[in-house]
């Protein structure tokens, strides 16, 4: 199903770091931020409005992740090729790194790769996101700066004709250090259904960016999935990310906050 076309993005097109040198301890990953689909790639056999659908991305996540970094003066870092080509939160070894199947959605160019195939999508996306990640957080350590891992998902509210109530989620594992305070915060919004591992948990193989960057370094961390249609326009997407922009500046050490705050004092006067 996949045609060959002389020309794609190269690889550091695909994936875009944000305030590398962010002073907060939150460094936030977008896994699933774009619906973008190379040239060579097409739709993949699909129709062209299923590339908008939640198939293709998690819709509303960036503007929330971007406006969090921005506030906090936080580093961020996002993939810039639709999760349909490849699933930069599986690892290798996945069945749907590369998924034939989306929901109930059959996506007809990810069937009966070959392994060059499926090696170019790694190359492509996978590869550069983890690499640029890694870089991101060694060097920060190699500074002695502290440093907690958060990625940032949006959620169908309707999955396989099952309705999903909850607001927000937040998905960990057995470290709590970031995820209880975390959901205790939210907990204490009127209005707000919040899940716990729900609507997804490590156990359906989704938390594998943090495995990797912050589990097996020994960094806190957690997964913060919003419903879509809460973030779906401007309005959603400014109120979620100012609400979990004051639960992590709450967060955050005093000595990271006072860093931030003078740092953001020397901007206005620079620009005045």
């Amino acid at each position: 199903m996949e045609k060959a076309r002389p020309t794609g993005p190269a690889p550091s097109e695909t994936v875009r770091v944000t305030n590398p040198g962010g002073s907060s301890p939150f460094v936030f990953t977008c896994d699933h931020a774009s619906n973008y689909m190379p040239a060579e790639f097409g739709t993949l056999g699909l129709p062209v409005e299923d590339i908008s659908r939640h198939i293709a991305w998690d819709p509303g996540a960036l503007p929330v992740a971007s406006r969090m970094a921005d506030a906090l003066d936080a580093t961020l870092v996002e993939t810039r090729v639709s999760r349909l080509v490849i699933d930069c939160n599986r690892p290798l070894d996945a069945p749907d790194l590369v998924s034939p199947v989306s929901e109930t959605t059959v996506i007809p160019g990810n069937s009966d790769l070959t392994d060059k195939q499926r090696a170019a999508r790694i190359d492509l996306a996978w590869r550069p996101f983890h690499d640029a990640i890694a870089h991101v957080i060694d060097d920060r350590l190699s500074r002695g700066q502290e440093t907690r891992l958060v990625s940032v998902h949006s959620f169908t509210p309707v999955y396989k004709g099952k309705s999903r109530p909850w607001h927000i989620g937040i998905i960990h594992d057995d470290d709590r250090r970031l995820a209880a305070p975390l959901i205790s915060a939210l907990q204490r919004l009127a209005g707000v259904t919040v899940g716990v591992n729900e609507p997804y948990s490590p156990a359906d193989r989704v938390y594998f960016t943090l495995e990797k960057h912050a589990r097996s370094r020994g960094l806190a961390c957690a997964m913060i999935e919003i419903r879509n249609d809460e973030i779906s326009g401007e309005t959603g997407q400014r109120k979620w990310a100012d609400l979990l922009t004051g639960i992590f500046s709450n967060l955050e050490p005093e000595e990271a906050r006072g860093s931030r705050q003078r740092a953001m004092g020397k901007s206005v006067q620079s620009a005045s």
